[in-house]
């Protein structure tokens, strides 16, 4: 299986599944749409090529898809790895991808989709909250779910120290996940 990771950011869960052995062995292309994101040292660091673009650049949405199709399927892709990559997937990668683009979200959804769900848990109140790794489909997080893990919220939680714990977790969950994509 060949895998494409797509980031926007720091790249620490980007950095969590090429210090797998198994997954690194898959990675065939990183795709990145922020010139100056710290994922792409960690990609030249780890010798996985880059495909990088500015959404700006391009008139709409499927023009810039389209280009990146066209760089998965060079890289001959099976499965797309979201990593911290901050659009929305559109009809053009869904339909050459259906259920073969993951996604890593730091709530247990179906509760607190979209962005800044660890905020959105803190306001809530709730005693728990997790990550989940699902598919994605045409909505914001709402495709099928792949699986889930808990984290507990004590009564002292900040968003930083509640942002530590999911990433902490993000970090061994998410590698674990595609380990198990891989294998099956």
């Amino acid at each position: 299986m060949k895998i494409a990771i797509f980031a926007s950011g720091n790249g620490s869960n980007f950095q969590a599944l090429v210090d797998d052995e198994l997954i690194k062995s898959h990675i065939q292309l990183l795709v990145c749409d922020k010139p100056n994101a710290y994922v792409l040292e960690r990609a030249r660091a780890n010798d996985v090529p880059i495909f990088l673009f500015e959404a700006k650049n391009y008139s709409d949405k499927e023009a810039f898809e389209t280009e990146i199709l066209l760089a998965l399927r060079s890289y001959q892709v099976d499965l797309l790895v979201l990593a911290g990559y901050m659009r929305l997937i559109g009809p053009t990668l869904l339909a050459e991808f259906p259920e073969r683009i993951v996604n890593l979200h730091p709530s247990l959804l179906p509760a607190f989709k979209g962005k800044d769900a660890m905020g959105q848990v803190l306001e809530a109140g709730v005693s728990e909250t997790g990550v989940t790794a699902h598919f994605v489909d045409a909505g914001m997080d709402t495709g099928p779910i792949i699986d889930q893990m808990k984290v507990p919220i004590t009564s002292d939680e900040t968003a930083n120290s509640l942002a530590e714990k999911i990433h902490q977790v993000e970090h061994v969950f998410y590698p674990k996940v595609i380990r198990h994509l891989i294998q099956n």
